[in-house]
């Protein structure tokens, strides 16, 4: 698996899971979702995002969005 499709595939997992959070314990859990959301959208046009320089620095192979 690529950088690329490990932090699409862990955005997604803490998106559904603030949004799960949200409906069980407090309203709150959204803000997770908006920061991850606002993340996503800032390393659209940076390329700038924290956990791809940290599976880089890990080993796993980059792909075409954070080389």
């Amino acid at each position: 698996m690529s950088i690329d499709r490990v932090v699409l595939a862990f955005a997604g997992f803490v998106i559904l899971a603030s949004l799960g959070l949200s409906q069980l314990y407090s309203v709150n859990w959204l803000f997770l979702t908006a920061f991850v959301g606002l993340n996503m959208f800032q390393a659209a046009f940076t390329g700038f995002c924290p956990l791809a320089i940290m599976l880089k620095k890990v080993g796993v192979k980059p792909g075409c969005a954070f080389n």
